[in-house]
């Protein structure tokens, strides 16, 4: 599902909700951060979409979230260091007790206008009461 959709089963109160809870974070790509084909660590930006899907999830249902699974991540394209990454997450899916957050990065030039898709991931939360124990993610007020 792009990322720009909203699906259809959702109500127009969990539409509007979800639209509401998107985030965004833009990162620059420095050294540090790269491995010796001097691209950005999987690990670096799996952590990115972590926290940027968490982000998302949290706005969306403002309870205790924790992260149950990432599913297949897509590495399409290496980001070089000297780039900008933007990193986008959307709630895709609503559960009884979880939710899941799209993540996508894209890469930008710093220094010219050219953005690149780079890599796509679904993270599963689950939200959690005070004992730790699973919770409705969705309460419609």
């Amino acid at each position: 599902m792009p990322l720009t959709q909203i699906p259809t089963q959702f109500s127009d109160a969990m539409s509007l909700r979800i639209e509401q809870s998107e985030a965004r974070v833009i990162k620059a790509v420095f050294p540090s951060i790269t491995n010796h084909h001097n691209t950005l660590f999987g690990g670096e930006a799996l952590s990115w979409m972590d926290e940027t899907a968490f982000i998302a999830a949290t706005r969306f249902c403002r309870k205790t979230l924790v992260t149950v699974s990432s599913d297949k991540i897509d590495f399409n394209k290496s980001i070089p260091a000297g780039s900008l990454a933007e990193i986008i997450a959307r709630v895709v899916h609503v559960g009884n007790t979880s939710i899941k957050v799209e993540v996508n990065i894209f890469v930008e030039d710093m220094y010219r206008d050219h953005r690149e898709h780079a890599i796509r991931g679904v993270f599963t939360f689950v939200a959690v009461d005070d004992d730790r124990k699973p919770t409705k993610v969705w309460t419609q007020k």
